[in-house]
């Protein structure tokens, strides 16, 4: 089996268009029949912030290739107490066949892969969550069967979903709009990467303070919530900021009659995205939450087998 160029999936970015398909044909194949693909490989999955999704497609995607996994706290480990990350990613290479960090801070993450002699994955930071958006990206390919053509609008916060979004767009020739209020931006640097990627695909990406300019003529809409962990202390000013950057009714109308929603989950629903519309025909978001799954096992085998 062919395996990915680069030893860590840090980032959508690293990867080339090719490699976006060739991870969604093997994620196909492992949805379809699971296949012992990594039998008595083990996984190291370090924690720095609880999970439901990441935390539990992991441990079940492992074991459904036939190898294991070790959750590891940050408490679980001497990184906590002041070992540095260099000498805990040294160490854990020999124990270990691989690495999933959830972490805060995305240069803790790069560090890490520095150091490690065996791939690693983010499974989310502050700045990036490349395992959620290839998930994203083959559940739109699995309904829409193309990219190209395509409008993803994106209504919320310019948070670490909406940078790896931003990218695969990028990657993958599928227009992207924003919509965020001012000041709520995905960053410049993302917003750069992007478009000089965007250059070679064709990709359209559109940053907008309205809503309705990221909903008109849609495939697909796209939400997350508006208050991200750790930011909880920001809770009542952004849903002041946020309550007209909601996916609602009278949104979906502005979109194309077979728009797809997705949300990353956990939704607050009521404010980001309303009941009628997450448990509406229109919704894909517990299937794209399935596919989180079948997703990170194609990942894992095409970095650890």
């Amino acid at each position: 089996m062919k395996k990915l160029h680069i030893k860590d999936l840090l980032t959508v970015g690293d990867l080339t268009e090719k490699e976006f398909y060739q991870i969604f044909k093997l994620t196909s194949s492992l949805k379809k029949k699971n296949k012992k693909l990594l039998k008595g490989k083990t996984l190291g999955m370090i924690f720095e912030k609880p999970s439901t999704r990441t935390r539990v497609s992991f441990e079940v995607g492992i074991y459904q290739l036939g190898g294991t996994s070790l959750y590891l706290s940050r408490n679980d480990l001497q990184i906590g107490r002041g070992e540095s990350i260099k000498d805990t990613a040294l160490t854990l290479s020999r124990y270990l066949d691989g690495i999933m960090i959830r972490a805060f801070s995305h240069q803790m993450v790069v560090e890490f892969a520095r150091y490690s002699t065996i791939p690693v994955i983010n499974g989310l930071t502050d700045l990036l969550h490349p395992c959620q958006a290839l998930s994203d990206f083959f559940t739109i390919f699995e309904h829409k069967k193309r990219f190209k053509g395509l409008k993803l609008g994106y209504i919320g916060d310019g948070n670490n979903v909406a940078h790896s979004l931003t990218l695969s767009a990028a990657k993958l020739g599928i227009d992207i709009t924003l919509a965020s209020p001012e000041g709520y931006f995905i960053s410049e640097s993302i917003k750069s990467k992007a478009l000089d990627i965007a250059k070679q695909t064709g990709s359209k990406i559109v940053l907008t303070t309205n809503p309705d300019e990221a909903a008109n003529n849609a495939d697909v809409l796209y939400t997350d919530v508006w208050v991200s962990m750790g930011q909880e202390s920001e809770k009542d000013k952004k849903q002041e900021i946020f309550k007209n950057y909601q996916i609602n009714s009278e949104l979906l109308k502005k979109a194309k009659p077979d728009v797809i929603i997705m949300h990353c989950l956990p939704a607050h629903r009521g404010e980001e995205i309303t009941d009628e519309v997450m448990d509406g025909p229109n919704s894909v978001v517990f299937e794209q939450a399935e596919n989180r799954l079948h997703t990170q096992k194609a990942i894992m085998v095409l970095l650890m087998y």
